[in-house]
């Protein structure tokens, strides 16, 4: 009866991608995942994540960024420029830890980001926070905020202005909403990494900032709604 149970719990497990063109760390991370009870699937270019992902929508993608022809950062962009696939989280693996690369990937919509070498323990620990931060918000409050011309939609994952629909990645969308759930209440940049990354997030200062800034433009005469607070973070506007 275990045995039933037990096999039943393993088989409704989350569905992983891991993408990267070492086949060694491909078995490692297949281990260490499958080991858990994940489902996973392991591609080795940047072609094949793209077709299968879109052709399966794993529940999240580990993708390395040197990845032969279709690197990991245009395999970012495209995922996250697909409505179908936009939703699917992304912990984005790599040897490059240069502060440009990791800006660069959460811009394109990436949810985490390892550098090589990494311990297969924090790579799970990351993993299970992504998927249960996934699993908390399906179960959100599905209401839409609407603060003038602006209609913020958690359940559609859509922003509209005017009717106008804006192009958010991601992290752009669960940082607008983060705000505007609350106007007039202060954030630090560490309580916005938490709330929009989850715990324990590697990020610097400077890549909330980017992130502000890249929304603060697409939101156009909006933008200005989310303000900074000297000293402590930033705000969305009453």
């Amino acid at each position: 009866m275990l045995g039933t149970v037990l096999k039943s719990r393993l088989m409704t497990r989350e569905r992983i991608l891991v993408v990267d063109d070492e086949e060694d760390l491909l078995e490692l991370v297949n281990y260490n995942l499958s080991r858990e009870g994940y489902r996973v699937d392991c591609v080795a270019t940047g072609e094949s994540a793209l077709s299968l992902a879109r052709k399966h929508l794993p529940d999240l993608i580990i993708l390395d960024l040197l990845l032969p022809s279709v690197d990991g950062l245009e395999v970012c962009r495209l995922l996250k420029g697909d409505a179908k696939t936009r939703a699917i989280p992304i912990i984005m693996l790599t040897a490059k830890s240069e502060e440009s690369d990791m800006v660069t990937g959460l811009e394109l919509g990436a949810d985490d980001y390892m550098t090589k070498p990494f311990s297969p323990r924090v790579l799970l620990a990351r993993v299970k926070a992504i998927l249960r931060r996934k699993t908390q918000d399906s179960a959100d409050d599905d209401t839409a905020i609407r603060v003038r011309e602006l209609i913020i939609h958690p359940g559609r994952h859509e922003v509209l202005i005017d009717g106008a629909p804006i192009e958010l990645t991601f992290t752009e969308f669960r940082l607008l909403h983060f705000l505007a759930r609350k106007p007039g209440w202060a954030f630090t940049r560490a309580q916005i990494v938490d709330a929009v990354k989850g715990e324990d997030y590697p990020v610097t200062e400077r890549s909330v900032d980017v992130q502000v800034a890249g929304l603060r433009k697409k939101l156009g005469e909006l933008g200005s709604r989310i303000e900074t607070v000297r000293g402590v973070g930033y705000r969305f506007k009453e």
